[in-house]
């Protein structure tokens, strides 16, 4: 029996792949990550939505410049896993540059809210806080 090949076929397996490759790069997926994946999807959604409101304009060149700090953020949190597994720490070096990353997300976030004229819920600044307070000192 011949393997068919379709669209869907390649688009599942390359999904499988990368996966399979994020899990491997971050020591699986936890639900920290998760919420600075979303943090970062929403600080850059409300971003543009502020500069358009602003009337500051759109510019591909600084938009460009946001993801790529996205990126490397997602880069440093990679090579805090490996850190981990060097030294047998667990999860805690990722763990902390997850956390200061999505404090300095959500604080954006916040800005952009309040540049939207959005309010911003009292439980999230409160979450902020304890998430600042999570880190060490030199940190914030």
């Amino acid at each position: 029996m011949a393997l068919h090949v379709t669209p869907g076929l390649v688009l599942s397996s390359a999904g499988a792949v990368l996966g399979s490759i994020l899990s491997f790069a971050y020591g699986g997926w936890s639900e920290a990550l998760t919420a600075l994946v979303v943090a970062i999807g929403v600080d850059y959604v409300t971003g543009v939505a502020a500069a358009v409101k602003q009337k500051q304009g759109l510019s591909s060149a600084i938009g460009f410049r946001g993801l790529a700090m996205k990126g490397v953020m997602l880069l440093v949190i990679l090579l805090a896993h490996r850190i981990d597994v060097l030294l047998g720490s667990g999860s805690a070096v990722m763990s902390g540059a997850i956390y200061f990353y999505l404090v300095n997300e959500l604080i954006s976030i916040a800005e952009n809210c309040g540049e939207l004229g959005v309010p911003f819920p009292d439980k999230l600044k409160s979450l902020i806080a304890v998430l600042r307070d999570r880190q060490p000192p030199d940190r914030q």
